[in-house]
């Protein structure tokens, strides 16, 4: 499959997408390593509350403004976002674990793929320029404390 093109207004949340990728990544290296999940629990309360539920927020009220809210495919992604925010919230387990690895990615390859370049092809270009001003990228700084994946 060829690279999507992303329009750069967009492009800060496909870096987040990647960050949440990455975070799969490393549940799923600690699991298989045979981390204790608690440890693997506390580093994924620290992303869900520094940097998850800040992009499903950012997400929700400011891409409503250039897709209607009753529109299919945001139905889909708030509906996806509250599925992983249950998942996150359910206590500490190897198989909740396995479902929030294989859960994120498919909405983040939805998200990408399908929902962002319907957004793409609907938004002006003064839509996507608003959408870029309200949403400004940060630096993610990963937190050290305990790199179970390694």
């Amino acid at each position: 499959m060829a690279p999507i093109k992303r329009h750069p207004a967009l492009q800060s949340l496909s870096r987040e997408h990647h960050h949440t990728l990455l975070l799969s990544w490393k549940i799923k290296n600690g699991l298989a390593k045979g981390v204790d999940v608690n440890r693997i629990k506390k580093y994924c309360d620290w992303y869900y509350e520094d940097h998850l539920l800040p992009h499903f927020k950012v997400e929700e009220k400011e891409l409503e403004k250039i897709v209607d809210n009753t529109h299919p495919l945001m139905q889909q992604m708030k509906q996806e976002h509250q599925r992983i925010i249950t998942l996150f919230e359910h206590p500490a387990d190897k198989n909740t674990f396995a479902e929030i690895v294989e859960v994120l990615h498919n909405h983040i390859r939805f998200e990408e793929r399908v929902l962002f370049n319907e957004i793409q092809n609907i938004a002006t270009e003064q839509q996507l320029q608003a959408f870029a001003d309200a949403h400004q990228d940060e630096r993610f700084v990963e937190n050290i404390e305990d790199e179970f994946w390694k």
